[in-house]
């Protein structure tokens, strides 16, 4: 392999990423994207949820209906910033030879959907 020279860093976006520290194996920076997109996925599929409960009249588009949607809606943009962030932060650790940090994500949106959930059930069954 050939090492990569203080220009090449540069170019590199975001430079406070790849600015410090060794490349690590490609195999850990392709996993860690991977995780990053598999995390847009999710945000697109939260995205499609909120304005399917919507459009197909979920909940009779009751308040607790719109809640419910305007919930996932609004975690679905919020999502890809985290993502991101979390990418970033995996990569950092990779290229310092640190431990990984801790998951952030998991727990916020398992809430989000729960109360999403008890939100689209409330709206049916009331």
């Amino acid at each position: 392999m050939v090492a990569e020279t203080e220009n090449e860093v540069r170019r590199r976006f975001p430079t406070w990423v790849y600015g410090r520290g060794a490349e690590p194996d490609a195999r850990f920076s392709l996993a860690n994207e991977r995780t990053y997109l598999a995390w847009i996925r999710t945000s697109v599929a939260l995205m499609a949820a909120g304005a399917a409960l919507q459009v197909f009249g979920i909940g009779g588009r009751s308040v607790l209906g719109v809640l419910a949607s305007a919930l996932l809606i609004v975690c679905s943009i919020v999502l890809p910033v985290t993502a991101w962030l979390s990418w970033a932060r995996v990569e950092r650790s990779l290229r310092a030879d640190l431990p990984l940090p801790a998951p952030g994500m998991a727990g916020p949106l398992a809430l989000v959907l729960a109360i999403a959930g008890g939100l689209v059930l409330a709206a049916v069954l009331l």
